[in-house]
């Protein structure tokens, strides 16, 4: 696919490559990883904005970032339009000059709140929500899905709808609500929100190589398309559309693993690196033996070693 900047709002990406924002995951060690493999935005994990209102110290924990990371997005979730932009002019978000709105996730203790992709049921609310961000002055882009289920799509009358109220960028998961994170993607509800809307259009949904990258591009007229879980199972993905050089895997995850540790202290990195390991090793011939004893590590040097065995020797 060819790459190429996007404009949002004041700011513009190094490229229309994008990492997904994914719960449990993007947390600055990888997200950094991910930029230096290519990707030319990244989003850090979805963070609750009562979590913020309330003093939440892990919500806080989640927002870590320092100036070496350049331009990033943080994304937050809820429903109520002042705590929302009570976030999003909370000190912990200064360091992000745009602000995410994810109305598009379809978890079920999310979705039972009214938050999330329960949003594209009440879109006036939805319009609210992101009128009161923009008046925070931060750059607000939204990531919603195509609808509920196929009987319900709201795609171009709802991005109509975020684009009016100020969303300087939306990203669109193909899939309706009820697919979760399986099915086919609908190219053609995703070219219809491209259509309608006169601000960059970032596709999302079904991306595991250049491949599907370049088809959803090509299928939907998107200015971008945005990576998800396939950047967990190969943060280097990102090499493969930008021609950056794949490093050996063993230093890319010693290198995750010893800034997850400082970051984060070792109960969580301990926990944190065997998942990441269990993702790297899908597919790989005896992949249940080597995640039987990933999991089984009591400290980040214990991983690291076994992690040494798979992928140096």
């Amino acid at each position: 696919m060819k790459l190429s900047p996007v404009k949002i709002g004041g700011y513009t990406t190094e490229n229309n490559l994008f990492l997904a924002p994914l719960a449990g995951y993007t947390n600055y060690p990888f997200r950094k990883l991910c930029k230096q493999s290519g990707a030319g935005l990244c989003f850090t994990e979805m963070v609750s904005a009562k979590g913020l209102k309330y003093g939440s110290e892990n919500t806080k924990e989640l927002l870590y970032t320092d100036e070496k990371e350049g331009l990033v997005a943080a994304q937050i979730f809820g429903r109520e339009p002042d705590t929302m932009r009570f976030a999003c002019e909370h000190e912990a978000l200064a360091p992000f000059p745009i602000v995410d709105i994810n109305m598009g996730c379809p978890v079920p203790k999310i979705y039972k709140n009214g938050e999330g992709s329960a949003l594209l049921l009440e879109p006036d609310l939805a319009e609210k929500i992101v009128k009161e961000c923009v008046k925070s002055e931060k750059t607000v882009t939204v990531k919603m899905r195509i609808g509920l289920d196929e009987n319900h799509l709201v795609s171009a009358e709802f991005a109509k709808k975020m684009a009016g109220a100020g969303a300087a960028l939306i990203t669109v998961h193909g899939r309706t609500r009820d697919k979760i994170y399986a099915g086919e993607v609908n190219y053609k509800e995703i070219e219809k929100i491209k259509r309608a809307v006169d601000i960059p259009v970032v596709a999302n949904g079904g991306v595991f190589g250049v491949e599907e990258g370049e088809k959803l591009m090509q299928e939907t007229g998107a200015d971008g398309i945005m990576i998800a879980r396939a950047a967990l199972f190969d943060p280097q993905i990102f090499c493969d559309f930008t021609g950056n050089p794949r490093r050996n895997l063993y230093d890319f995850f010693a290198e995750q693993a010893d800034e997850t540790l400082v970051l984060y202290g070792e109960k969580f990195a301990t926990v944190f690196m065997r998942k990441m390991a269990a993702f790297y090793v899908k597919g790989m011939r005896g992949a249940a033996a080597y995640k039987e004893r990933l999991f089984a590590a009591k400290s980040v040097e214990e991983a690291k070693a076994i992690a040494k065995e798979i992928w140096q020797d």
